[in-house]
């Protein structure tokens, strides 16, 4: 997008690093427009009352004629709620500048194009500097060379990783033409550089986790660590800005290797044929396997205090506890809410959740007392089949952010490793249940057989997995005391990530709440069993699970 008339100032842009006026006069005309304009900016949907530059970082991008872009950190203020940090690399250039570069004005696409500018008398167009080759250029060879550069405020640090070859500082690059919350860029097809929009205060989780299994751990199913770059100041945590991976060939995603594998599946369905080829059971094993590595490299005794293994803390089990009973009584109003709305099946599987309120009391009561003896570590945090990447014969493990909904310091939070094979198993369970509940293949069959149907396929593949995971992990292990605290511990994750699928559903997906009620019911049922099995240890006087009512 560009402006009419142009932006006007009597300052040179290779001036502006110590001149607040200008930037104030910047906030003030282009930004405030662009910003609304791309995908990365979280806060279009809030009121917004304010935008300023919190500081301007120049980086050489040309050391002969001694241009410059500018790595700016932009604030926006709301009229509720706590102001939010972005990165935002400006450039400045014009088709002068650009003579004999592989690149033109022309070349911007719009959703770089910020506006017109004239600056001290020099005509040309403010874009967002990842467009332009000199900006990607300079801050790939500054993480190549560990490069740390003074600013007016504090210093950038650039970091190489062992993923970044020796010979491969002066790579082609572009811009990947993907819309997310981040941007992306490759260079030499070889490494993809993600650069972090939304800023916090302190170090991204992801830099750390793929730092460390890649430097400390040497894991070698995620896309190796090639550096990170980060804003340093002192006395204040540091602020990641970037960071560099090794791109991974793959065809899809495990999401989607799992829809293809299942249709074979839901095609024998209405013939009232059950079928799972064996290469599906072997796919599965293979993750099951590598989610163990995975967890078996994030297990260092030896490790600094952000990755040393942690003990079951009362803080810890207090943090959870109120995190699921604020989750519960979110779900539980919301149900109420929408009973109507739900078809007749997700309608009996709400009211058994319902009227199994006491027995889930009962359990969370009993994770806050019960002796444990596990230990926690760090894990992925967010994992499911759409986090793994299915290459010709393996897996490639990514996205290590965390929950996206939780803030930065949550999701550096030791749990056990359970808490990752719980996301798995729930999207496992989402998988068979989306495609046989949502296809035209089966919209005239029977839901109760095809719930029958899709447990069946999803137990089998459930176990598969952990047998393969355990066998991988090691039983015993550590991290986890005994059998029935790995009981214990997996049935308190699945049913947190149930209750906390089942919010997204009611509100945007009313035809798949079934799914997140049936995990949860399962894990219900399993509560049980506990307690027959138990029953001098829990309380006598709480119902039993109505289970009559999925009849």
């Amino acid at each position: 997008m560009t402006t009419h008339p142009p932006f006007v100032s009597p300052i040179a842009w290779s001036d502006a690093v110590r001149q607040p006026a200008f930037w104030a006069e910047l906030c003030q005309s282009l930004l405030p427009s662009y910003i609304n304009t791309c995908r990365w900016f979280a806060g279009k949907a809030r009121q917004q009352t304010g935008l300023h530059i919190r500081t301007a970082m120049p980086l050489s991008i040309d050391a002969e004629s001694g241009k410059l872009a500018y790595l700016t950190i932009l604030s926006v203020s709301y009229a509720e709620g706590a102001p939010e940090n972005y990165l935002l690399p400006l450039s400045f250039v014009s088709d002068r500048a650009t003579q004999g570069r592989p690149f033109s004005v022309a070349d911007v696409p719009d959703k770089g194009r910020i506006g017109d500018v004239q600056l001290a008398g020099q005509a040309g167009l403010l874009i967002d500097a990842i467009y332009d080759d000199r900006f990607r250029r300079a801050l790939f060879e500054a993480i190549y060379a560990s490069q740390v550069i003074p600013m007016p405020e504090g210093q950038l640090r650039f970091q190489r990783g062992r993923g970044l070859e020796d010979g491969d500082a002066n790579l082609p690059s572009r811009v990947l033409p993907v819309d997310s919350s981040n941007s992306a860029m490759t260079f030499g097809d070889k490494y993809f550089v993600k650069l972090y929009r939304k800023l916090f205060r302190e170090t991204n989780p992801e830099v750390d986790m793929v730092a460390f299994l890649t430097d400390v751990s040497y894991f070698p199913n995620i896309p190796a660590f090639g550096g990170s770059f980060v804003w340093q100041r002192d006395g204040i945590a540091d602020v990641t800005l970037g960071m560099v991976q090794r791109m991974v060939p793959n065809d899809k995603d495990s999401w989607g290797q799992t829809g293809d594998y299942l249709n074979d599946f839901l095609y024998a369905v209405p013939q009232r044929l059950f079928t799972i080829r064996e290469d599906v059971f072997e796919k599965v094993e293979l993750l099951g396997r590598r989610t163990g590595e995975m967890h078996n490299a994030l297990y260092k005794t030896g490790a600094d205090t952000d990755f040393a293994p942690e003990p079951f803390t009362d803080d810890y089990r207090t943090f959870i506890i109120n995190r699921f009973e604020s989750l519960l009584e979110q779900r539980y109003a919301l149900l109420i809410d929408k009973y109507t709305e739900l078809d007749p099946l997700a309608q009996r599987l709400a009211w058994v959740f319902m009227e199994a309120r006491e027995m889930i009391d009962a359990f969370i009561n009993d994770f806050r007392t019960r002796p444990l003896g596990s230990l926690r570590t760090r894990i992925h945090g967010d994992y499911h089949l759409g986090q793994v990447l299915a290459t010709e014969n393996d897996f490639v493990i990514i996205d290590f952010e965390g929950e996206p909904e939780s803030s930065i310091a949550d999701r550096k939070i030791k749990h056990s490793p359970l808490k990752d094979v719980a996301g798995m198993i729930r999207s496992y369970h989402y998988a068979v249940c989306a495609k046989l509940f949502n296809s035209a293949e089966t919209e005239d069959l029977d839901p109760a057989y095809l719930q029958r149907v899709s447990d069946r396929w999803f137990y089998l593949i459930r176990d598969t997995y952990l047998d393969a995971y355990f066998d991988t992990f090691g039983s015993p292990h550590p991290l986890f005391k005994n059998n029935n605290e790995i009981n214990f511990l997996l049935l308190i994750y699945l049913l947190e990530k149930a209750v906390y699928e089942l919010g997204y559903e009611i509100s945007y997906r009313p035809s798949w709440v079934k799914i997140p009620l049936k995990g949860i019911i399962d894990v219900v049922m399993e509560i049980e069993k506990i307690r027959i099995s138990d029953g001098t240890s829990q309380p006598t006087d709480i119902p039993m699970l109505q289970k009559g009512l999925l009849r």
